[in-house]
């Protein structure tokens, strides 16, 4: 059986465990979609910020507020004549990379002692994306199958930071705080969930989450 190290439990008797996603389950490059969308024509993409005044369309569609056709119509208004709805997809799914076995196996473990959840800000493209893979090199129909419960912020339209999406979890979970670990390597994400009192551990990029866990004595 597997078990928190003592350094990502902190000494706290830990029965959930709340995992990010992108970045932490799956491997992403944000500059791989920075590439794709300047080869279709559009120079200014940074998913960070907004492409029309006023408008981030990329925090709205991860927050379930536009549709993807009505994502794909904005960007396209930045591309070169012609582009297809396809191929802004795909440009803006070229960050997502893979999910490594060793990661799915460690989880097919851990829910064995802990109740394990994901909390992830995506979009339907990003879901779709990983959920094909997912589902064709593990054979799980679902999120749904290794996890407890999921909650992707298109699905719930709550993001993280925010304090709300975290009080949401623990309400929907029936989580304990005191006995919930969230991680996660955006710091941002990490510091709001502290504050609702969820233990946290920050995920750097030179960790890898088997190293959080150790075989039980």
């Amino acid at each position: 059986m597997l078990k928190l190290t003592q350094s990502a439990s902190q000494g706290h008797t830990i029965r959930n465990i709340i995992f990010d996603f992108g970045g932490v389950i799956c491997n992403i490059n944000i500059r791989l979609s920075e590439e794709k969308f300047k080869d279709l024509g559009f120079r200014g993409f940074n998913p960070l910020y907004s492409v029309e005044e006023g408008e981030d369309i990329f925090r709205r569609l991860e927050g379930g507020k536009i549709s993807i056709p009505e994502f794909t119509a904005i960007l396209k208004k930045h591309l070169n004549p012609g582009i297809s709805d396809e191929e802004v997809m795909n440009a803006w799914n070229a960050m997502i990379l893979d999910i490594p076995p060793q990661r799915v196996r460690l989880l097919e473990e851990v829910r064995k002692s802990y109740r394990t959840f994901i909390l992830s800000n995506s979009n339907e493209i990003h879901y779709n994306k990983y959920l094909g893979g997912f589902s064709e090199h593990y054979g799980y129909s679902s999120f749904g199958s290794l996890f407890e419960k999921t909650w992707f912020s298109y699905q719930i339209h709550l993001q993280k930071p925010s304090r709300e999406i975290f009080e949401y979890v623990i309400r929907d979970g029936g989580l304990n705080p005191s006995e919930t670990l969230f991680i996660d390597d955006s710091i941002q994400h990490v510091e709001s969930a502290a504050n609702v009192g969820l233990i946290t551990y920050h995920l750097r990029p030179y960790e890898e989450i088997t190293g959080l866990f150790e075989q039980s004595p």
